[in-house]
């Protein structure tokens, strides 16, 4: 691009007054990148007359590296992706996937073992699909990012959670309720009860990634790491912070109900397990939230996505061994299908049960004779009712004289001493007395 530059007495174009400027997005070796017209025109000559190659080595201009909008010399403006590394680490992420689902197969075979039984296979299954979940947020930012992998990361990151930690602390929150009761009545919530409340829960989180989504797309924006070198990041707005100041409240009351039932008796030890885990999240999103704003403010884009990688592995990967990891154990030990020690001698009962099932009986009852012992149960009950009716009705009524073949005629008189209340009988009423005068 050349500018023409007027002599003081001179209006029009004149040969060699004029100055040329490269291109934005081209440099030149020369160091301001502004040629004179007349050595220009020079070096044009001898170029065509094979005299010297000034043309292409002086006043050349060349483009800049990608990314650059203004450059001086061949230096990249675009932080570079270190594809490998990147790999590495997807790679492990898609084999936590697979594990996952591995062990959700694994669980529904075995699902009948008293292991499993106990801690509401459905809401394991929930937890392992929410695992898997927030682990597909490693392929949604493994590329350069964009609209859509943003919004993929959004939705695997913030439903993931939901999901896994909703499903826990429904469990959570059950043994809370039953170990905070303090009348003799028992609180059985059962496993269709929590999903009831667990839905409304996913149908907030839903609602609000779905509006986010179409009214405030997320996208990518340019940012500068360390080095001043520009890569693509998902833009953070009020929506994320909102989000985040939810998940901090939802935490938060898990931590709570975490710490009521910190003394509370569960099959396998599970409800402190998972406290555990809830613990555990708490922790690792304060942590990546410090190293995010304070340590690492302007990492680069190779630095971001280890970071990423590590809070899903200590927030996921560790769930997923303090909760199924020791039921894994047991039933590879062969104890799948047989009550902890300690469970057993604690007496644990259905309240404090995560599922409200309490301690399984080892052998199935023969229902048949259960029946036949409960009948007879019942029958002995009615009889001491009614003897016990007729009695009050004999203190209450002593003019009202037995009737021949009733129950205190002569005829029953075996049976009244065998009676169970015939004892208690002869302290209510007494000794005889003799009839009343009229």
């Amino acid at each position: 691009m050349c500018v023409y530059r007027p002599a003081s007495n001179v209006q029009s174009w004149t040969r060699g007054r004029y100055q040329c400027l490269c291109r934005k997005g081209y440099y030149s070796k020369n160091d301001d990148g502004v040629f004179n017209g007349s050595l220009i025109e020079v070096a044009w000559l001898e170029q065509k007359e094979n005299i010297s190659n000034a043309w292409d080595e002086l006043f050349t201009c060349k483009r800049c590296a990608p990314g650059c909008d203004v450059c001086r010399d061949e230096a990249p403006c675009l932080a570079e992706y270190k594809w490998p590394f990147r790999l590495t680490l997807l790679s492990i992420s898609v084999f936590c996937v697979m594990c996952t689902v591995a062990l959700n197969v694994y669980m529904f075979k075995h699902r009948k073992l008293k292991v499993f039984k106990v801690a509401s296979p459905i809401f394991l299954s929930i937890t392992l699909f929410g695992c898997a979940t927030m682990y597909l947020e490693m392929a949604a930012i493994f590329p350069i990012l964009d609209q859509y992998s943003c919004i993929a990361t959004k939705w695997s990151r913030h439903l993931g959670f939901c999901i896994t930690y909703t499903a826990l602390l429904m469990k959570t929150w059950r043994v809370s309720l039953t170990y905070r009761v303090k009348s003799a009545h028992k609180v059985k919530l059962t496993d269709k009860q929590l999903l009831q409340w667990m839905v409304p829960i996913l149908l907030i989180m839903l609602i609000y990634l779905g509006t986010w989504t179409f009214s405030d797309t997320p996208n990518a924006e340019e940012i500068v790491d360390n080095q001043g070198l520009k890569f693509k990041q998902c833009v953070y707005n009020w929506w994320d912070h909102s989000l985040a100041i939810g998940e901090v409240l939802f935490l938060a009351w898990g931590i709570r109900v975490c710490y009521n039932v910190r003394n509370a008796e569960s099959h396998y030890n599970e409800a402190r397990l998972i406290s555990y885990a809830i613990y555990n999240i708490a922790i690792v999103n304060i942590m990546m939230i410090a190293f995010h704003l304070f340590i690492f403010p302007r990492a680069g884009p190779d630095i971001k996505y280890l970071l990423g990688f590590i809070r899903t592995q200590f927030s996921t990967t560790t769930t997923i061994a303090l909760v199924f990891g020791p039921k894994i154990i047991r039933v590879l030990r062969g104890q799948g299908d047989q009550w902890d020690s300690r469970a057993r001698s604690r007496g644990v009962t259905a309240s404090f049960s995560l599922n409200g099932i309490g301690l399984v009986p080892e052998d199935t009852p023969d229902l048949c004779q259960e029946n036949e012992e409960l009948k007879e149960e019942i029958q002995k009950l009615a009889a001491q009712i009614e003897f016990m009716k007729i009695v009050h009705m004999e203190i209450n009524n002593r003019h009202v004289k037995p009737k021949a073949g009733g129950y205190f005629s002569t005829l029953n008189a075996p049976a009244m001493m065998h009676s169970p209340m015939a004892g208690k009988q002869s302290g209510i009423l007494g000794p005889p007395k003799p009839p009343e005068e009229l």
